[in-house]
């Protein structure tokens, strides 16, 4: 078993719980808890595989994912009170999570032979869709439309991956700097409360004052 397929199932883990601390928190029943921590945790790299066409589905042809997914649901269910205690840990499982879904989704569309572009956003698409369906699904605006730098920092380490696969840079030491690169962004982001600039006026109101 390699690094990164337990730091994927790691960030799997993580997702799949806030996926069901979000939907607890909706009142949802038993099946609607599952059923968001199971798009949660993979709804970005289903979504990916169905894009590129990708055959079998992410967690269809491991199902791993899936025992996963339901060991975090009881985790959820049974520890609930106590997870808050835990956060700065949930945080960097999701941090490891989302830079690890980035990169794999990036090498699985390049492998395809996908353009690096296309192979950059079906990196993001890995990382951050199974959060924006789960917002979606539960009526919330999604975090990376919101406020906090999320999309942003796998886009940065999606780039440099992409650098340094070009200058033929060792695969795992790229994947290892790469996925840093996410890592640090996005823990410097929310320890400095840091944001993407808001578009709050155009050319002409700025004229107009």
């Amino acid at each position: 078993m390699s690094v990164i397929y337990v730091l994927d199932i790691l960030g799997t883990f993580a997702f799949a719980i806030s996926g069901a601390l979000v939907a607890l928190d909706k009142k949802f029943d038993i099946f609607g808890v599952i059923i968001i921590a199971f798009v949660t945790a993979v709804g970005g790299g289903m979504l990916r595989d169905v894009l590129i066409n990708a055959h079998p589905i992410n967690w269809i042809a491991d199902l791993n994912y899936l025992y996963v997914i339901f060991t975090a649901v009881m985790f959820t269910f049974l520890f609930k009170s106590k997870i808050a205690y835990l956060s700065k840990t949930m945080f960097l499982f999701d941090t490891i999570g989302i830079s690890v879904f980035t990169l794999l989704g990036l090498e699985k569309a390049l492998a395809i032979d996908l353009h690096p572009i296309i192979a950059l956003v079906m990196g993001m698409v890995s990382a951050v869709f199974g959060g924006v369906l789960r917002d979606v699904l539960t009526t919330k605006i999604p975090l990376i439309f919101e406020k906090e730098i999320y999309a942003s920092a796998c886009l940065s380490g999606g780039i440099v991956y992409l650098i340094l696969n070009y200058f033929r840079v060792d695969e795992n030491i790229n994947f290892i700097i790469s996925a840093a690169v996410v890592v640090i962004i996005r823990v410097i982001a929310v320890r400095f409360h840091l944001e993407l600039p808001k578009v709050k006026s155009d050319l002409f109101t700025i004229f107009k004052k």
